[in-house]
């Protein structure tokens, strides 16, 4: 059967038509090629039932013979980066989440993630149908840490996880059979093509934004699961809005697919304020504890102030959290800790770690 589903559609449907991603950077697709008009399967009657429509779905995402044939095909269309550093920091990503993920939902070990990372130079990381995860060179070229590959990453996986990529494109493809048949019942003729795809920048399971914020919401959770620094929540984000603009824009491809990314920061903001217990915030490159400035945090080569200080917020939150503010603020190496949590090393242009720790101690 599956031979019969790679010639009706694995070999005619592009990658990028199962996918999710967390941001897109190319410019936007002509309107000749946007979703539902670059029709790649031709031939198909208007007989053709859903029921059909489903099982090819099914036989995609749920067999290995299906997840091996979009995994080679994802491979081939992207490319491959075999950079040794870069392909055993992803294995310790997704080692590290999918252990996080497990501890929440089981069902990920039903369905390992096949993984790679894609010689694309853009900031970008996709899961599509099947568990393919691909995260492009380009996201390890424009973050500088793990933790916020790791962010991206768990965000992919809570598309994956709740099955958003077949949600989606069963959604679009349902409108899509719905027209056609009545068209044909109508006397406008048969089908012609069914399965549509869009260009190799697009996916047509886009379009709901309940998914990206469940996606976010999710990925928030498995971080907590881990050991990175949940702080890189809303630092990847703003790193985001400080390349693309904190509102979504004609910039980057497909707009309305994902919230705001301002917004999106906030939010992570937001539940790293209620995770620290209401005691820590960080806007704008401001570190509060108590609603008394903590310090501001100063750019580096890599990140700016205000996605730095996402990272402090990461470490006060969990410091608080785990109750670490009863403990006295100390310096070791010349590191700020909270009991046993690191909260910054101060870099060129911060306060020194010893002025820090007294008014951390006097405001805590």
């Amino acid at each position: 059967m599956l031979k019969k589903l790679s010639k009706k559609i694995t070999a005619g449907i592009t990658a990028a038509a199962l996918g999710v991603s967390l941001t897109i950077s190319a410019p936007p697709a002509p309107a000749e090629a946007n979703v539902l008009t670059d029709i790649l399967i031709t031939g198909v009657s208007a007989t053709m039932s859903y029921n059909q429509m489903n099982k090819q779905f099914k036989a995609l995402n749920d067999t290995e013979e299906g997840r091996d044939a979009l995994y080679r095909q994802f491979q081939e269309k992207t490319g491959v980066n075999n950079d040794p550093t870069l392909n055993a920091r992803l294995d310790r990503i997704m080692e590290n989440l999918t252990r996080a993920v497990g501890e929440i939902d089981e069902s990920i070990y039903d369905k390992p993630y096949k993984y790679y990372v894609s010689s694309d130079e853009s900031l970008n990381a996709f899961c599509s149908l099947g568990h393919v995860m691909v995260v492009n060179t380009g996201a390890f070229n424009y973050l500088s840490t793990d933790d916020e590959i790791a962010a991206i990453v768990g965000h992919e996986m809570g598309h994956g996880q709740k099955d958003h990529v077949i949600k989606g494109n069963k959604k679009r493809l349902n409108k899509l059979v719905a027209a056609q048949l009545g068209a044909a019942a109508a006397g406008g003729g048969t089908i012609a093509s069914i399965v549509a795809s869009v260009t190799a920048n697009n996916s047509i399971a886009h379009g709901d934004r309940k998914h990206e914020t469940e996606a976010d919401n999710l990925g928030w959770e498995y971080m907590l699961n881990t050991d990175y620094n949940i702080g890189a929540t809303a630092a990847v984000m703003q790193r985001l809005a400080e390349l693309y603009g904190e509102k979504n824009n004609s910039n980057i491809l497909n707009p309305s697919d994902h919230p705001d990314t301002g917004k999106r920061r906030d939010n992570y903001a937001n539940k790293l304020y209620e995770y620290s217990g209401k005691h820590a915030f960080a806007k704008d490159g401001v570190v509060t504890i108590n609603d008394q400035t903590f310090t501001t945090v100063a750019a580096t080569n890599s990140m700016s102030s205000a996605e730095r200080a996402y990272f402090v917020l990461g470490n006060l939150a969990k410091a608080y959290h785990n109750g670490k503010n009863s403990s006295d603020a100390t310096v070791y190496n010349g590191t700020v800790y909270l009991g046993d949590i690191a909260i910054m090393t101060p870099a060129a242009g911060d306060e020194d770690a010893y002025t820090l720790a007294e008014r951390l101690n006097s405001i805590k």
